[in-house]
């Protein structure tokens, strides 16, 4: 055989080998897909068992055991999910996040003017707080959504905040905000007073109350400050 034809028998086989490797590699795909379908079908039982733990018995008096217990797996498997009981929290702190970011779009949206959009929006985000206190104790008493106290929360809160600022700085075009301040000091200030009466409201610091009067009186007091 001479040089020419020995050069195109050569790749002649390494094409055959080449068309025959997907063949190959298509179970290994097919295996590494269920083995991530798995792990999130895992993830998520590990949320919802937590979840349903924390509304029943409360943060505190639930304990990884009884997590683990309920899903018949180890406490080792347990952390490879989740490296503390705070963390599955903080799963459902950047849910929290993402339906803010959906109601914050949606007054976004609106033609209303800007005392009536954050009216509505925190009312909103308050019906859907008081509706499910045992699970926003839990997520208040774990620093769940404090960016400070979980810094992987930063992202989705930032995103939050910069609806909120967005809605403000149309206020200020409209003239229905004062120029005063800037966007930046009062989304800070309004997002601030909204925090301090959920966590005062989800662990009884000031006795009970409903959480709704009370969101509605704290956007009252800003927009009265924030008049131009």
């Amino acid at each position: 055989m001479g040089p020419a034809n020995a050069a195109k028998s050569g790749l002649r086989a390494r094409s055959l080998r080449s068309l025959r490797r997907p063949k190959k590699s298509a179970p290994a795909r097919q295996t590494l897909g269920l083995r991530e379908r798995k792990k999130a079908r895992l993830h998520q039982q590990i949320v919802e068992t937590a979840v349903r733990l924390f509304r029943k018995h409360g943060y505190e008096n639930t304990r990884i055991e009884d997590i683990v217990n309920i899903l018949e797996i180890s406490q080792p498997t347990f952390f490879r999910y989740f490296p503390s009981k705070d963390a599955v929290l903080r799963d459902v702190g950047k849910r929290g996040f993402a339906c803010i970011v959906e109601h914050l779009k949606s007054e976004l949206s609106s033609e209303a003017d800007t005392g009536a959009r954050l009216r509505h929006l925190y009312r909103a985000l308050a019906r859907e707080v008081e509706a499910d206190r045992p699970l926003w104790q839990a997520v208040v008493l774990s620093g769940a959504m404090d960016p400070v106290r979980s810094p992987e929360i930063r992202g989705p809160e930032g995103v939050a905040v910069g609806l909120l600022r967005e809605i403000l700085a149309q206020g200020q075009q409209r003239g229905e905000i004062t120029r005063a301040f800037p966007v930046l000091h009062l989304s800070e200030f309004m997002e601030g007073l909204y925090q301090t009466v959920v966590r005062q409201w989800a662990v009884d610091l000031t006795g009970p109350h409903k959480l709704g009067e009370r969101v509605d009186s704290a956007v009252e007091f800003f927009l009265r400050g924030v008049q131009p």
